[in-house]
């Protein structure tokens, strides 16, 4: 099991997004405005791999991002309301829309150039390699 950096806000960042799924309300600025959503992320891991899948239905291949720096993986991106209806009212809006950013911290390296992802059906798949970790060379003391 690898050694994860701790994150002093990853506790508060997990909780205003759960907070966010029990209002969703509080996540919108309004019909048609700009705000933000999360999308629910699964990890897995095996020995050779770590694979992330992230639902993200109604957007398309090209409002997605995703970003790899070191042992972080961003997924990014922004989901549009697909035609504004003016003069409407609506009953209920419980659908997100807006840009939403997440970041994982894997603790281990990964292999960047074998990175693989897709998307089908409304979810995106990442496939990220691990990368051999450097063992820690042991140096020979010697008596003077």
């Amino acid at each position: 099991m690898p050694i994860v950096r701790w994150d002093p806000f990853s506790e508060m960042i997990e909780l205003n997004d759960e907070i966010g799924r029990w209002w969703p309300i509080s996540r919108r600025k309004g019909i048609g405005e700009r705000g933000s959503w999360f999308p629910e992320v699964d990890i897995k891991e095996d020995e050779q791999k770590i694979t992330m899948r992230a639902d993200l239905p109604g957007m398309k291949m090209e409002e997605i991002d995703v970003s790899v720096d070191n042992s972080q993986v961003t997924i990014s991106g922004e989901r549009k309301m697909e035609k504004e209806e003016k003069g409407k009212d609506f009953t209920r809006i419980e659908r997100s829309y807006g840009a939403f950013s997440r970041s994982f911290d894997l603790g281990i390296p990964v292999k960047e150039d074998e990175i693989k992802a897709s998307y089908k059906n409304g979810v995106l798949e990442v496939m990220l390699p691990k990368a051999e970790i450097k063992k820690a060379k042991k140096i020979e003391v010697k008596t003077a």
